[in-house]
């Protein structure tokens, strides 16, 4: 089965979380492999990344791409910046299946952002504590096209029903999509030559019991406890769990 089966099985009626969010349920698509297409704008996605966050230091390139062709740009860590930003190219390739009211958000890219520390080495991502990341922001980007669905701000996708930790080192298990808050605002949003409008998000991980939180309360509570734990971008796998204790 699918790893995203049971959290996006088809549904007839319309579902809402407790908070009044709408909860979206699709199957994947029964077409079998389907090449990757779209209209590429790679280039000026990484000049966008260099005028607003640094140089792009190299690329992790697909070999086989089905839906979209994603690439990862990253930025390495400076002095200034103590950390790694990755950001994904070939999402918005396709538009996403956004609501009828919602049609300027149908592009879209995804960021993350590691410690200094973590290795970005392909020797060492065999080791699932350190290509998790990675992992997931592939997954997440194809999954709008895999579903024929759409992820924008406050949307949640958990590792399976249950949450389950992403890798042994981490009790993370679901991924939170949010603007960025530690780049700059400009880069939030991409106008594209071909008159297009590309939105980066960022992939916030969250514990199994604060993505239950959200969906009780919504996303604003949630971000609000992050605010009072001074939780920011920079991925912690070990991080404090908002739920468990004060402040």
């Amino acid at each position: 089965m699918s790893l995203f089966k049971k959290i996006f099985g088809k549904k007839n009626e319309p579902e809402f979380s407790e908070s009044g969010a709408p909860v979206y349920r699709h199957e994947n698509s029964s077409e079998g492999f389907v090449p990757a297409g779209g209209v590429d704008h790679t280039e000026e996605i990484s000049n966008h990344i260099e005028r607003f966050i640094g140089r792009v230091d190299g690329v992790f390139h697909e070999l086989i791409s089905e839906h979209v062709h994603l690439d990862i740009h990253i930025v390495k860590a400076t002095e200034e910046r103590p950390y790694h930003v990755l950001v994904t190219s070939g999402m918005s390739n396709k538009p996403m299946n956004v609501p009828a009211d919602l049609k300027e958000f149908a592009h879209a890219e995804l960021c993350l952002m590691l410690p200094a520390g973590w290795s970005l080495e392909h020797k060492d991502w065999d080791d699932e504590n350190v290509y998790w990341p990675i992992r997931w922001l592939k997954i997440v980007a194809r999954l709008p096209h895999e579903y024929n669905t759409w992820i924008g701000y406050g949307h949640t996708i958990p590792n399976g029903e249950e949450a389950a930790p992403f890798a042994s080192g981490t009790r993370l298990g679901c991924m939170l999509v949010m603007p960025p808050m530690n780049l700059p605002e400009e880069f939030e949003q991409l106008q594209t030559g071909d008159g297009k409008t590309i939105h980066f998000y960022i992939l916030a991980p969250l514990y199994p019991e604060e993505m239950v939180y959200k969906m009780k309360h919504g996303v604003d509570a949630l971000t609000e406890l992050f605010d009072e734990y001074e939780i920011d971008d920079v991925l912690d796998p070990k991080r404090p769990n908002v739920l468990d204790d004060e402040p």
